[in-house]
């Protein structure tokens, strides 16, 4: 069971900003949602009495559930998020939503500040998700450093169990967040994307506790390398950013143990995961690497109804996971 469909983008639209953009676009929020008209808000928390949101979905119908994970600073209403549940919601699944700490305007839930790190508490949540639909089967698919998630998430199944777990799937994942500040960086145009979100939450995580934090000072600096040194330096658990990039990081055979069948798909033209990483992966037999030529960051449109490759062969594999196990 695998994707191995190509990825040809319709020509006017094969630059990787092009397709990094889209990928993003509000635009893939019009028209009516079925799964946004279903969805029932939940709270779910940890046995550390950490909180996290999601948003769950549940097909009348449904032949599986897929867990969804967004990227760095989005959130279950993201463009990418919500179109790839629509899609899954209209070809017979459920779909279940979860936002990381202080994302979704979740700030208020935890007095602790996100960090990448945070496996255990993304791990039972998406642990509790899973066993929403007892007995079903259930899919996680996560984006960017939703993608990092979802792997390291592959990793920790080989020492606890979620139930009924088929397949993962991890887009554009992350796996060098050292290399990847950069590249961000190194844009004005995406590094100014992300520095209007980070600043947002930040200065909403200050103003919900402002005994703790204070971030006015480190949030004059115009790079997220800095900034990060700054938070970390100042209220982080690590030495310095770098420590704490490599606390997150997927290299080398880190995915050699994973018992659960997962695809990663990226591709060569992404503006801020470098391909090369991506072929330096040891991966074992139940692992499956798809790396297109064109896609940017979470991209993949396909046309001008910015319908996307991975969601097509998404539903496609599930649908055949299902059907073997009817």
């Amino acid at each position: 069971m695998s994707i191995t469909e190509e990825f040809h983008p319709t020509p006017a639209l094969k630059h990787r900003f092009l397709q990094t953009f889209l990928g993003g676009s509000k635009l893939r929020k019009l028209g009516k949602n079925p799964m946004l008209s279903a969805t029932q808000e939940m709270i779910l928390e940890t046995g550390d009495h950490v909180r996290l949101i999601g948003h769950y979905s549940a097909h009348p119908k449904a032949r599986g559930l897929v867990i969804l994970l967004n990227g760095w600073l989005g959130d279950s209403g993201s463009a990418y998020i919500t179109s790839t549940g629509k899609y899954l919601y209209q070809n017979g699944y459920s779909v279940f939503r979860l936002n990381y700490r202080d994302h979704g305007d979740s700030q208020h839930l935890n007095e602790g500040p996100f960090y990448a790190t945070l496996l255990d508490e993304v791990f039972e949540c998406v642990s509790q998700a899973a066993s929403i639909e007892k007995g079903r089967p259930v899919f996680l698919a996560g984006f960017s450093l939703g993608g990092n998630f979802a792997l390291r998430i592959a990793r920790q199944c080989a020492t606890t169990h979620i139930e009924n777990l088929k397949h993962i799937i991890s887009i554009s994942p992350v796996l060098d967040p050292d290399k990847s500040t950069d590249a961000a960086d190194g844009d004005r145009i995406i590094r100014t994307y992300f520095l209007k979100k980070w600043r947002k939450s930040l200065l909403k995580k200050q103003s919900l506790f402002p005994e703790k934090y204070d971030f006015s000072r480190i949030l004059n600096n115009n790079r997220i390398r800095i900034i990060t040194e700054e938070l970390i330096k100042r209220y982080g658990p690590y030495e310095n950013a770098r420590q704490y990039f490599q606390a997150y990081s997927v290299k080398s055979d880190a995915l050699m143990t994973i018992p659960v069948p997962t695809t990663i798909i990226t591709a060569e033209d992404d503006p801020i995961i470098p391909a090369g990483d991506f072929h330096r992966l040891e991966l074992n037999h139940l692992t499956k690497l798809v790396i297109h030529q064109h896609g940017g960051h979470n991209g993949f449109i396909e046309g001008f109804r910015l319908n996307t490759w991975y969601e097509r062969n998404m539903v496609a594999l599930f649908n055949e996971i299902v059907g073997t196990n009817l």
